[in-house]
């Protein structure tokens, strides 16, 4: 009795193929988001730490944008409408711009924020600003 089978060398050849390559572009981009995550967790380590904060907080997701809200002046609970779309652009827009206030920087410096964020909070975290608080 024959019994036939669905699967043949070339398709296992195939699918092992077809994995590789899914595997490989996978890690095309995991790779520069696992950068961007850990750079923007030393940028946040550091305001944090500028802010009289600990640092160890930017490593909590959610709680992260909690702190990073109040350091901008703003009530903690107010991160929760990153949550909800359209409020959250706007939210984060209020945020940066906040917050470049807080360390004496202008509205262009805020634009950075918004539009280059991991470059310009690296900026902010290794400058030579201050955190000035609700003084400003």
């Amino acid at each position: 009795m024959y019994t036939y089978s669905y699967s043949s060398s070339t398709d296992v050849a195939d699918a092992a193929g077809f994995a590789t390559i899914l595997a490989g572009l996978m890690g095309m981009i995991l790779l520069p988001v696992l950068i961007a995550v850990v750079i923007m967790i030393v940028a946040n380590w550091k305001i944090f730490t500028k802010a009289g904060r600990e640092g160890w907080k930017a490593i909590i997701p959610i709680y992260n944008n909690w702190v990073l809200f109040e350091i901008a002046g703003m009530n903690g609970a107010l991160s929760l409408l990153l949550f909800v779309p359209v409020a959250n652009v706007v939210m984060s827009i209020i945020c940066y711009l906040n917050l470049a206030k807080v360390f004496g920087k202008d509205t262009g410096f805020a634009v950075g924020l918004i539009l280059l964020n991991p470059i310009f909070m690296l900026i902010l975290a290794f400058g030579k600003d201050k955190y000035l608080g609700e003084s400003y």
